[in-house]
């Protein structure tokens, strides 16, 4: 699976494209893969502040809850709400599935986010493979 090199990504499996000021965020190919059938996802709402490191939701699938955890500092912008219908379009296009946009506290929180190729080597070290 390619990681979009224009992504930043975190040990705990999500995304970042960030731009500027500006993000949005979803989980990652190898994550959805992992959970298996998405079936909920609980996301917060517009105006509420998401903090990095910190969790700001949770992925529901036919095998485990798995908390979403912020790869950085700020506030949400839009939520997916196309994902209350249809969580599995995560499943379907990981990648290009945002789960929330966020307006940054600081951009520069972005640089210290691991890059495509750092966070393949991590699922790498992880799997064994």
């Amino acid at each position: 699976m390619a990681y979009p090199a224009n992504y930043r990504y975190t040990k705990e499996h999500e995304w970042i494209a960030a731009d500027g000021s500006a993000g949005s965020v979803g989980i990652t190919d190898y994550a959805q893969d992992s959970l298996g059938d998405i079936v909920f996802v609980d996301l917060p709402k517009v105006g509420d502040a998401v903090e990095a490191g910190k969790t700001f939701g949770s992925v529901e699938s036919v095998k485990a809850v798995s908390d979403l955890f912020a790869p950085v500092s700020g506030t949400v912008t839009a939520v997916n709400d196309a994902l209350k219908d249809k969580p599995e379009l995560i499943n379907t296009d990981a990648n290009t599935t945002w789960l929330i946009k966020v307006s940054l506290t600081d951009a520069s929180q972005t640089n210290g986010l691991l890059t495509a190729a750092d966070y393949e080597k991590f699922i790498a070290e992880e799997t064994g493979h």
